[in-house]
Protein backbone atom coordinates (compact mmCIF):
# COMPACT_ATOMS: atom_id res chain seq x y z
CA UNK A 1 0.00 0.00 0.00
CA UNK A 2 1.25 3.39 -1.09
CA UNK A 3 0.87 6.73 0.84
CA UNK A 4 0.52 9.65 -1.00
CA UNK A 5 0.94 12.97 0.82
CA UNK A 6 1.53 16.82 -0.20
CA UNK A 7 4.09 18.19 -2.36
CA UNK A 8 3.61 14.96 -4.85
CA UNK A 9 0.13 14.97 -5.12
CA UNK A 10 0.06 19.30 -5.53
CA UNK A 11 2.77 18.75 -8.80
CA UNK A 12 0.06 16.32 -10.16
CA UNK A 13 -2.89 18.35 -9.38
CA UNK A 14 -0.83 21.90 -10.58
CA UNK A 15 -0.52 20.30 -14.35
CA UNK A 16 -3.49 18.64 -14.61
CA UNK A 17 -5.45 21.73 -13.90
CA UNK A 18 -2.85 23.09 -17.22
CA UNK A 19 -3.66 20.79 -19.43
CA UNK A 20 -7.42 19.54 -18.36
CA UNK A 21 -9.61 21.86 -16.46
CA UNK A 22 -9.76 25.04 -19.22
CA UNK A 23 -11.24 21.97 -21.84
CA UNK A 24 -14.96 21.37 -19.70
CA UNK A 25 -17.46 23.96 -20.47
CA UNK A 26 -19.04 23.32 -17.45
CA UNK A 27 -16.25 23.45 -14.73
CA UNK A 28 -15.23 27.07 -17.12
CA UNK A 29 -19.10 28.00 -16.26
CA UNK A 30 -19.35 26.98 -12.90
CA UNK A 31 -15.69 29.37 -11.89
CA UNK A 32 -17.23 31.91 -13.87
CA UNK A 33 -20.82 31.56 -11.92
CA UNK A 34 -18.80 31.89 -8.79
CA UNK A 35 -16.49 34.56 -9.54
CA UNK A 36 -19.01 37.15 -11.58
CA UNK A 37 -22.66 36.29 -9.98
CA UNK A 38 -22.15 35.10 -6.08
CA UNK A 39 -25.33 35.07 -4.15
CA UNK A 40 -23.10 34.18 -1.29
CA UNK A 41 -23.11 37.85 0.48
CA UNK A 42 -27.29 38.14 -0.11
CA UNK A 43 -27.22 34.74 1.26
CA UNK A 44 -25.36 35.63 4.22
CA UNK A 45 -27.14 38.27 4.86
CA UNK A 46 -30.71 37.13 4.94
CA UNK A 47 -29.38 33.63 6.79
CA UNK A 48 -27.24 35.81 9.17
CA UNK A 49 -28.61 39.00 9.84
CA UNK A 50 -32.17 38.82 9.35
CA UNK A 51 -32.98 34.88 10.65
CA UNK A 52 -29.97 34.45 13.13
CA UNK A 53 -28.87 32.26 15.65
CA UNK A 54 -29.98 28.66 14.84
CA UNK A 55 -30.24 26.90 18.13
CA UNK A 56 -32.31 23.72 18.08
CA UNK A 57 -35.89 23.88 19.17
CA UNK A 58 -36.00 27.43 18.38
CA UNK A 59 -38.42 29.06 16.44
CA UNK A 60 -35.40 30.71 14.18
CA UNK A 61 -34.05 27.40 13.65
CA UNK A 62 -37.93 26.51 12.05
CA UNK A 63 -37.39 29.61 10.30
CA UNK A 64 -33.74 28.98 8.68
CA UNK A 65 -35.12 25.48 7.37
CA UNK A 66 -38.62 26.94 6.14
CA UNK A 67 -35.72 30.46 4.33
CA UNK A 68 -33.86 27.37 2.61
CA UNK A 69 -36.65 25.25 1.28
CA UNK A 70 -38.67 28.61 -0.44
CA UNK A 71 -34.79 29.65 -0.90
CA UNK A 72 -33.58 26.13 -3.07
CA UNK A 73 -37.56 25.64 -4.75
CA UNK A 74 -37.05 28.96 -6.21
CA UNK A 75 -33.56 28.21 -7.97
CA UNK A 76 -35.82 24.90 -9.33
CA UNK A 77 -34.60 22.23 -6.77
CA UNK A 78 -36.81 20.83 -4.79
CA UNK A 79 -36.26 20.71 -1.13
CA UNK A 80 -38.00 19.71 2.29
CA UNK A 81 -37.78 19.78 5.92
CA UNK A 82 -37.44 15.86 6.85
CA UNK A 83 -38.21 15.39 10.81
CA UNK A 84 -36.01 13.55 12.95
CA UNK A 85 -37.10 13.88 16.21
CA UNK A 86 -38.29 16.51 19.32
CA UNK A 87 -36.11 18.95 21.40
CA UNK A 88 -37.35 21.41 24.38
CA UNK A 89 -38.56 24.20 22.38
CA UNK A 90 -37.09 27.49 23.59
CA UNK A 91 -36.78 31.35 22.60
CA UNK A 92 -34.46 33.90 23.67
CA UNK A 93 -35.74 37.37 24.99
CA UNK A 94 -34.20 40.65 26.22
CA UNK A 95 -31.44 39.65 28.62
CA UNK A 96 -30.31 43.06 30.63
CA UNK A 97 -27.79 43.30 33.39
CA UNK A 98 -27.15 46.38 35.36
CA UNK A 99 -24.85 46.53 38.45
CA UNK A 100 -26.66 49.10 40.45
CA UNK A 101 -24.32 49.22 43.76
CA UNK A 102 -22.35 50.38 44.55
CA UNK A 103 -22.53 52.20 41.23
CA UNK A 104 -24.34 52.00 38.45
CA UNK A 105 -23.12 50.48 35.15
CA UNK A 106 -24.36 48.47 32.22
CA UNK A 107 -22.93 44.94 32.07
CA UNK A 108 -21.79 43.12 29.06
CA UNK A 109 -23.56 39.46 29.09
CA UNK A 110 -26.64 37.32 27.84
CA UNK A 111 -28.79 34.45 29.40
CA UNK A 112 -27.30 30.78 28.39
CA UNK A 113 -29.48 28.83 25.86
CA UNK A 114 -32.41 27.46 28.10
CA UNK A 115 -32.12 29.78 30.71
CA UNK A 116 -35.31 29.93 32.54
CA UNK A 117 -37.17 33.66 32.79
CA UNK A 118 -36.85 36.12 35.25
CA UNK A 119 -40.45 37.02 33.82
CA UNK A 120 -40.68 40.88 33.11
CA UNK A 121 -40.12 41.92 36.44
CA UNK A 122 -35.92 42.53 36.83
CA UNK A 123 -33.99 40.60 39.58
CA UNK A 124 -32.36 42.41 42.36
CA UNK A 125 -29.91 40.80 44.47
CA UNK A 126 -26.32 41.03 45.86
CA UNK A 127 -23.29 39.18 43.69
CA UNK A 128 -21.07 36.55 45.44
CA UNK A 129 -18.16 34.06 45.00
CA UNK A 130 -17.72 30.86 45.83
CA UNK A 131 -16.09 29.97 49.30
CA UNK A 132 -12.15 30.88 49.15
CA UNK A 133 -11.23 28.08 50.88
CA UNK A 134 -13.37 24.87 51.26
CA UNK A 135 -11.99 22.07 53.39
CA UNK A 136 -14.24 19.16 52.39
CA UNK A 137 -17.65 18.67 50.47
CA UNK A 138 -19.04 18.43 54.16
CA UNK A 139 -18.14 21.74 54.57
CA UNK A 140 -19.29 22.84 51.23
CA UNK A 141 -22.65 22.23 52.05
CA UNK A 142 -22.83 23.81 55.51
CA UNK A 143 -22.14 26.88 53.17
CA UNK A 144 -24.49 26.27 50.50
CA UNK A 145 -26.97 28.10 52.48
CA UNK A 146 -25.27 31.39 52.19
CA UNK A 147 -26.54 31.56 48.27
CA UNK A 148 -29.99 31.84 49.07
CA UNK A 149 -31.26 34.89 47.31
CA UNK A 150 -27.88 36.03 45.87
CA UNK A 151 -26.52 35.75 42.12
CA UNK A 152 -23.44 33.50 42.51
CA UNK A 153 -20.38 33.55 40.84
CA UNK A 154 -19.06 29.63 39.82
CA UNK A 155 -16.39 31.01 36.85
CA UNK A 156 -12.83 31.36 37.81
CA UNK A 157 -11.56 34.96 37.64
CA UNK A 158 -9.10 35.48 35.05
CA UNK A 159 -5.67 36.55 35.96
CA UNK A 160 -5.54 38.38 32.77
CA UNK A 161 -7.90 39.42 29.85
CA UNK A 162 -4.90 39.99 27.06
CA UNK A 163 -4.77 36.33 24.85
CA UNK A 164 -1.10 35.31 24.97
CA UNK A 165 -0.04 36.85 21.94
CA UNK A 166 -0.19 39.79 22.84
CA UNK A 167 1.49 38.97 25.79
CA UNK A 168 4.49 37.15 23.57
CA UNK A 169 4.50 41.00 21.49
CA UNK A 170 4.83 43.24 24.11
CA UNK A 171 5.88 41.69 27.58
CA UNK A 172 9.16 40.65 28.94
CA UNK A 173 9.80 37.20 28.94
CA UNK A 174 10.08 37.41 32.56
CA UNK A 175 6.36 38.88 32.79
CA UNK A 176 4.93 36.45 30.51
CA UNK A 177 6.63 33.28 32.19
CA UNK A 178 5.29 34.65 35.18
CA UNK A 179 2.02 35.17 34.06
CA UNK A 180 1.42 32.00 32.72
CA UNK A 181 3.10 30.26 35.97
CA UNK A 182 0.31 32.09 37.53
CA UNK A 183 -2.43 31.48 36.01
CA UNK A 184 -1.42 27.70 35.65
CA UNK A 185 -1.72 28.02 39.65
CA UNK A 186 -4.82 29.43 39.62
CA UNK A 187 -6.60 27.16 36.98
CA UNK A 188 -5.21 24.23 39.10
CA UNK A 189 -6.39 25.55 42.85
CA UNK A 190 -9.46 25.81 40.89
CA UNK A 191 -9.69 22.22 39.97
CA UNK A 192 -8.77 21.40 43.44
CA UNK A 193 -11.91 23.37 44.62
CA UNK A 194 -14.44 21.86 42.81
CA UNK A 195 -13.27 18.21 43.34
CA UNK A 196 -13.40 19.27 47.29
CA UNK A 197 -16.58 20.29 46.62
CA UNK A 198 -17.82 17.53 44.86
CA UNK A 199 -19.35 18.99 41.72
CA UNK A 200 -18.72 20.46 38.03
CA UNK A 201 -19.62 22.71 36.11
CA UNK A 202 -22.92 21.38 35.19
CA UNK A 203 -23.96 19.33 38.69
CA UNK A 204 -23.10 23.14 40.97
CA UNK A 205 -25.56 25.12 39.07
CA UNK A 206 -28.14 22.48 40.30
CA UNK A 207 -27.08 22.44 43.61
CA UNK A 208 -27.04 26.41 43.77
CA UNK A 209 -30.54 26.50 42.67
CA UNK A 210 -31.78 23.90 44.95
CA UNK A 211 -30.06 26.09 47.36
CA UNK A 212 -32.72 28.70 46.36
CA UNK A 213 -29.55 31.48 44.71
CA UNK A 214 -31.11 33.85 42.61
CA UNK A 215 -29.04 33.06 39.80
CA UNK A 216 -25.49 31.70 38.20
CA UNK A 217 -23.43 33.69 36.81
CA UNK A 218 -20.53 32.37 34.80
CA UNK A 219 -18.08 33.67 32.34
CA UNK A 220 -16.34 30.85 29.94
CA UNK A 221 -13.61 33.22 28.08
CA UNK A 222 -11.92 32.00 25.04
CA UNK A 223 -8.75 33.66 24.79
CA UNK A 224 -9.19 36.37 22.74
CA UNK A 225 -9.73 40.12 23.18
CA UNK A 226 -13.71 40.68 24.32
CA UNK A 227 -14.85 36.56 23.35
CA UNK A 228 -16.57 34.27 25.81
CA UNK A 229 -18.09 30.53 24.68
CA UNK A 230 -22.03 30.67 24.90
CA UNK A 231 -23.07 27.34 25.54
CA UNK A 232 -26.45 26.10 27.78
CA UNK A 233 -28.00 26.32 30.97
CA UNK A 234 -28.25 24.13 33.84
CA UNK A 235 -30.96 25.37 36.00
CA UNK A 236 -34.33 25.16 35.74
CA UNK A 237 -36.21 27.85 37.48
CA UNK A 238 -33.39 30.61 37.61
CA UNK A 239 -31.39 32.49 35.33
CA UNK A 240 -27.56 31.76 34.07
CA UNK A 241 -25.91 34.37 32.59
CA UNK A 242 -22.56 34.76 31.00
CA UNK A 243 -20.92 38.08 31.75
CA UNK A 244 -17.77 39.17 29.47
CA UNK A 245 -14.37 38.52 31.26
CA UNK A 246 -13.78 42.30 31.74
CA UNK A 247 -17.38 42.95 33.74
CA UNK A 248 -17.28 39.25 35.82
CA UNK A 249 -13.69 40.38 36.83
CA UNK A 250 -15.29 43.55 38.02
CA UNK A 251 -18.28 41.87 39.90
CA UNK A 252 -15.72 39.47 41.63
CA UNK A 253 -12.69 42.11 42.84
CA UNK A 254 -16.17 43.86 44.40
CA UNK A 255 -17.57 40.57 45.92
CA UNK A 256 -13.96 39.31 47.30
CA UNK A 257 -12.97 43.03 48.72
CA UNK A 258 -16.50 43.21 51.06
CA UNK A 259 -18.26 45.45 48.58
CA UNK A 260 -21.38 43.59 48.16
CA UNK A 261 -21.97 44.13 44.56
CA UNK A 262 -26.06 44.37 43.51
CA UNK A 263 -27.22 43.54 40.19
CA UNK A 264 -30.77 44.21 38.52
CA UNK A 265 -31.32 41.31 35.70
CA UNK A 266 -34.04 41.19 33.36
CA UNK A 267 -33.82 37.98 31.25
CA UNK A 268 -36.81 36.99 29.52
CA UNK A 269 -37.34 33.53 27.71
CA UNK A 270 -40.37 31.40 26.77
CA UNK A 271 -40.52 27.82 27.47
CA UNK A 272 -41.74 26.31 24.29
CA UNK A 273 -42.91 22.93 24.95
CA UNK A 274 -41.74 19.95 22.61
CA UNK A 275 -41.21 21.31 18.97
CA UNK A 276 -40.16 18.95 16.43
CA UNK A 277 -37.18 19.46 14.52
CA UNK A 278 -35.41 18.71 10.82
CA UNK A 279 -33.16 18.47 8.39
CA UNK A 280 -33.68 20.40 5.19
CA UNK A 281 -32.74 18.12 2.27
CA UNK A 282 -32.63 19.62 -1.57
CA UNK A 283 -32.01 17.47 -4.56
CA UNK A 284 -31.04 17.68 -7.91
CA UNK A 285 -32.11 14.30 -9.46
CA UNK A 286 -30.10 12.34 -11.37
CA UNK A 287 -30.57 10.82 -14.56
CA UNK A 288 -28.43 7.81 -15.96
CA UNK A 289 -27.66 6.71 -11.88
CA UNK A 290 -30.58 8.05 -9.78
CA UNK A 291 -29.83 5.84 -7.57
CA UNK A 292 -26.29 7.12 -6.33
CA UNK A 293 -25.58 10.10 -4.81
CA UNK A 294 -23.54 12.28 -4.13
CA UNK A 295 -24.06 14.36 -0.46
CA UNK A 296 -23.00 18.14 -0.11
CA UNK A 297 -22.97 18.24 3.94
CA UNK A 298 -23.27 21.34 6.29
CA UNK A 299 -24.70 21.71 9.63
CA UNK A 300 -27.79 24.28 9.95
CA UNK A 301 -27.71 25.30 13.46
CA UNK A 302 -25.84 26.93 15.72
CA UNK A 303 -25.01 27.87 19.45
CA UNK A 304 -27.18 31.46 19.88
CA UNK A 305 -24.36 33.86 21.43
CA UNK A 306 -24.05 35.03 18.19
CA UNK A 307 -25.57 34.28 14.69
CA UNK A 308 -23.39 31.48 13.59
CA UNK A 309 -21.29 33.19 10.95
CA UNK A 310 -18.15 30.97 10.74
CA UNK A 311 -20.12 27.45 12.52
CA UNK A 312 -21.97 27.00 10.56
CA UNK A 313 -23.27 29.97 8.51
CA UNK A 314 -20.17 29.71 5.83
CA UNK A 315 -20.66 25.71 5.51
CA UNK A 316 -24.24 26.39 5.05
CA UNK A 317 -24.04 29.14 2.36
CA UNK A 318 -21.35 26.81 0.63
CA UNK A 319 -23.65 24.04 -0.14
CA UNK A 320 -26.68 26.51 -1.01
CA UNK A 321 -24.61 28.23 -3.63
CA UNK A 322 -22.89 25.05 -4.24
CA UNK A 323 -26.33 23.87 -5.32
CA UNK A 324 -27.74 26.80 -7.15
CA UNK A 325 -24.36 27.00 -9.33
CA UNK A 326 -24.81 23.18 -10.47
CA UNK A 327 -28.61 23.52 -11.37
CA UNK A 328 -27.61 26.20 -13.13
CA UNK A 329 -24.51 24.77 -15.29
CA UNK A 330 -25.24 21.37 -14.84
CA UNK A 331 -29.06 20.62 -14.37
CA UNK A 332 -28.83 17.04 -15.47
CA UNK A 333 -26.15 15.46 -13.12
CA UNK A 334 -25.44 11.63 -13.85
CA UNK A 335 -25.87 11.01 -9.88
CA UNK A 336 -28.62 12.48 -8.31
CA UNK A 337 -27.19 15.30 -5.95
CA UNK A 338 -28.43 15.88 -2.24
CA UNK A 339 -27.80 18.77 0.06
CA UNK A 340 -28.18 18.22 3.79
CA UNK A 341 -28.77 21.06 6.01
CA UNK A 342 -28.39 19.24 9.31
CA UNK A 343 -30.12 19.87 12.26
CA UNK A 344 -28.41 19.82 15.92
CA UNK A 345 -25.06 18.89 15.30
CA UNK A 346 -23.60 20.87 18.00
CA UNK A 347 -25.55 18.29 20.41
CA UNK A 348 -23.80 15.54 19.15
CA UNK A 349 -24.33 15.09 14.80
CA UNK A 350 -27.75 14.80 15.83
CA UNK A 351 -29.34 15.75 12.47
CA UNK A 352 -26.67 13.68 10.05
CA UNK A 353 -26.72 9.81 12.42
CA UNK A 354 -30.69 10.29 11.82
CA UNK A 355 -30.38 10.34 8.17
CA UNK A 356 -28.11 7.86 8.13
CA UNK A 357 -29.82 5.74 10.05
CA UNK A 358 -33.36 6.67 8.34
CA UNK A 359 -31.94 6.11 4.91
CA UNK A 360 -30.00 2.65 4.43
CA UNK A 361 -30.89 3.06 0.64
CA UNK A 362 -29.39 6.23 0.08
CA UNK A 363 -26.32 5.68 2.50
CA UNK A 364 -25.35 2.52 0.95
CA UNK A 365 -25.07 4.15 -2.89
CA UNK A 366 -23.59 7.11 -2.07
CA UNK A 367 -20.61 7.95 -3.98
CA UNK A 368 -19.38 10.88 -2.31
CA UNK A 369 -19.91 13.01 0.50
CA UNK A 370 -18.51 16.72 1.01
CA UNK A 371 -18.96 17.71 4.07
CA UNK A 372 -17.83 21.96 4.72
CA UNK A 373 -18.14 22.97 8.56
CA UNK A 374 -15.00 24.71 10.63
CA UNK A 375 -15.18 28.60 9.54
CA UNK A 376 -14.37 30.95 7.07
CA UNK A 377 -11.42 29.95 5.59
CA UNK A 378 -10.28 28.82 2.47
CA UNK A 379 -9.56 24.57 2.49
CA UNK A 380 -6.26 23.86 3.29
CA UNK A 381 -6.96 20.27 3.94
CA UNK A 382 -8.48 16.92 2.76
CA UNK A 383 -8.06 13.55 4.18
CA UNK A 384 -8.66 10.14 2.62
CA UNK A 385 -10.43 9.66 6.05
CA UNK A 386 -9.22 5.97 5.69
CA UNK A 387 -10.72 4.47 2.46
CA UNK A 388 -7.66 2.46 1.35
CA UNK A 389 -8.45 3.76 -2.78
CA UNK A 390 -9.32 7.21 -1.72
CA UNK A 391 -6.27 9.09 -3.61
CA UNK A 392 -6.93 7.13 -7.09
CA UNK A 393 -10.95 8.68 -7.41
CA UNK A 394 -10.59 11.99 -5.13
CA UNK A 395 -7.11 12.82 -6.73
CA UNK A 396 -8.81 12.57 -9.97
CA UNK A 397 -11.63 14.77 -9.26
CA UNK A 398 -8.99 17.63 -7.52
CA UNK A 399 -6.78 17.06 -10.65
CA UNK A 400 -9.81 19.33 -12.20
CA UNK A 401 -10.49 21.51 -10.00
CA UNK A 402 -8.13 25.03 -10.67
CA UNK A 403 -5.10 25.56 -9.27
CA UNK A 404 -6.54 28.69 -7.45
CA UNK A 405 -7.99 26.81 -5.45
CA UNK A 406 -6.20 23.63 -5.42
CA UNK A 407 -2.50 25.12 -4.43
CA UNK A 408 -4.10 26.31 -0.91
CA UNK A 409 -4.68 22.57 0.00
CA UNK A 410 -2.64 19.57 1.42
CA UNK A 411 -3.96 15.96 1.35
CA UNK A 412 -3.55 12.65 3.36
CA UNK A 413 -4.26 9.83 1.49
CA UNK A 414 -5.72 7.37 2.36
CA UNK A 415 -5.40 8.90 5.68
CA UNK A 416 -7.78 7.84 9.20
CA UNK A 417 -11.73 7.37 9.64
CA UNK A 418 -12.64 10.98 11.36
CA UNK A 419 -14.32 9.37 14.31
CA UNK A 420 -16.86 13.20 15.37
CA UNK A 421 -16.11 17.03 15.24
CA UNK A 422 -18.57 17.40 11.89
CA UNK A 423 -21.17 15.36 10.09
CA UNK A 424 -19.00 13.72 7.32
CA UNK A 425 -18.04 11.14 10.40
CA UNK A 426 -21.68 10.26 10.49
CA UNK A 427 -21.23 8.87 7.12
CA UNK A 428 -17.92 7.07 7.60
CA UNK A 429 -19.07 5.01 10.67
CA UNK A 430 -21.67 4.41 7.73
CA UNK A 431 -19.05 2.86 5.71
CA UNK A 432 -19.73 5.60 2.95
CA UNK A 433 -17.10 7.85 1.35
CA UNK A 434 -16.72 11.31 2.77
CA UNK A 435 -14.40 13.70 2.86
CA UNK A 436 -14.19 16.80 5.49
CA UNK A 437 -13.17 20.28 3.74
CA UNK A 438 -11.34 21.49 6.29
CA UNK A 439 -10.46 24.99 6.90
CA UNK A 440 -7.92 27.80 7.36
CA UNK A 441 -8.84 28.70 10.80
CA UNK A 442 -8.94 32.68 10.69
CA UNK A 443 -8.58 32.49 14.55
CA UNK A 444 -11.50 29.92 14.73
CA UNK A 445 -11.06 28.61 17.64
CA UNK A 446 -10.76 31.59 19.91
CA UNK A 447 -12.97 34.55 18.21
CA UNK A 448 -15.54 32.41 16.84
CA UNK A 449 -16.20 28.95 17.39
CA UNK A 450 -19.28 28.93 20.05
CA UNK A 451 -18.75 32.55 20.64
CA UNK A 452 -20.48 36.22 21.71
CA UNK A 453 -18.40 37.26 17.94
CA UNK A 454 -19.60 34.53 15.90
CA UNK A 455 -21.27 37.15 13.31
CA UNK A 456 -21.05 38.38 9.73
CA UNK A 457 -18.55 40.52 9.68
CA UNK A 458 -16.00 37.62 10.21
CA UNK A 459 -16.55 36.35 6.85
CA UNK A 460 -14.31 36.75 4.36
CA UNK A 461 -15.88 36.10 1.47
CA UNK A 462 -12.90 35.30 -1.33
CA UNK A 463 -12.54 32.39 0.77
CA UNK A 464 -16.04 30.64 0.45
CA UNK A 465 -15.91 31.70 -3.11
CA UNK A 466 -13.00 29.78 -3.16
CA UNK A 467 -14.81 26.38 -1.29
CA UNK A 468 -17.78 27.35 -3.22
CA UNK A 469 -15.36 26.48 -6.55
CA UNK A 470 -13.42 23.33 -5.00
CA UNK A 471 -17.12 21.62 -3.81
CA UNK A 472 -18.70 22.22 -6.90
CA UNK A 473 -15.94 20.88 -9.19
CA UNK A 474 -15.64 17.83 -6.66
CA UNK A 475 -19.72 17.47 -7.04
CA UNK A 476 -19.51 17.64 -10.50
CA UNK A 477 -16.23 15.64 -11.47
CA UNK A 478 -17.85 12.84 -8.62
CA UNK A 479 -21.36 12.83 -10.55
CA UNK A 480 -19.40 12.23 -14.11
CA UNK A 481 -17.11 9.47 -13.00
CA UNK A 482 -17.34 6.44 -15.02
CA UNK A 483 -16.86 4.23 -11.89
CA UNK A 484 -18.25 4.04 -8.39
CA UNK A 485 -15.72 4.68 -5.82
CA UNK A 486 -14.52 2.46 -3.46
CA UNK A 487 -15.71 1.91 -0.23
CA UNK A 488 -12.87 -0.35 0.84
CA UNK A 489 -10.84 0.10 4.04
CA UNK A 490 -7.73 0.31 5.38
CA UNK A 491 -6.29 -1.83 8.12
CA UNK A 492 -5.83 0.00 10.94
CA UNK A 493 -2.55 -0.31 13.26
CA UNK A 494 -2.92 -1.01 17.00
CA UNK A 495 -3.74 1.37 19.53
CA UNK A 496 -0.50 2.87 20.16
CA UNK A 497 -1.69 3.72 23.83
CA UNK A 498 -3.04 0.16 24.78
CA UNK A 499 -1.25 -2.15 21.93
CA UNK A 500 -5.09 -3.17 21.21
CA UNK A 501 -6.04 -3.22 17.28
CA UNK A 502 -8.19 -0.48 16.47
CA UNK A 503 -11.80 -0.73 14.44
CA UNK A 504 -13.49 1.66 12.53
CA UNK A 505 -16.26 3.68 14.26
CA UNK A 506 -19.72 2.44 14.25
CA UNK A 507 -22.55 4.31 13.31
CA UNK A 508 -24.51 5.49 16.43
CA UNK A 509 -27.85 6.52 17.00
CA UNK A 510 -29.03 10.27 17.23
CA UNK A 511 -30.60 11.77 20.59
CA UNK A 512 -33.84 12.37 19.12
CA UNK A 513 -35.63 13.93 21.89
CA UNK A 514 -33.29 16.49 23.19
CA UNK A 515 -33.39 18.10 26.82
CA UNK A 516 -36.92 16.57 27.46
CA UNK A 517 -35.68 14.54 30.39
Amino acid sequence: MKKFTGILFLCLVLWGNIVIAQDDPVIESIVREAEENSKLESLAHSLLDSIGPRLVGTPQMNNAHNWAVKKFESWGIPAEKQKWGEWRGWERGVTHIDMVSPRLQTLEGRQLAWSPSTGKKPVTAEVITLPEEIQDSLAFQKWLPKAKGKFVLISMKENTGRPDYNWEEFATEASFEKMKKEREEQSNAWRDKFRTMGYNSRTLPVALEKAGAAGIITSNWSRGFGVNKIFGAYTEKIPTLDLSLEDYGLLYRLAENGSKPQIRVTSESKDLGTVPTFNTIATIKGTELPEEYIVLSAHFDSWDGATGATDNGTGTIVMMETARILKKHYPNPKRTIIVGLWGSEEQGLNGSRAFVEDHPEIVKNIQAVFNQDNGTGRVVNISGNGFLHAYDYLGDWLAKVPDTVTQHIETNFPGSPGRGGSDYASFVAAGAPAFNLSSLNWAYWNYTWHTNRDTYDKIVFDDVRNNVILTAVLAYMASEDEEQASREQIKLKNNPRTGEPQTWPEPRSPNRKGGLD
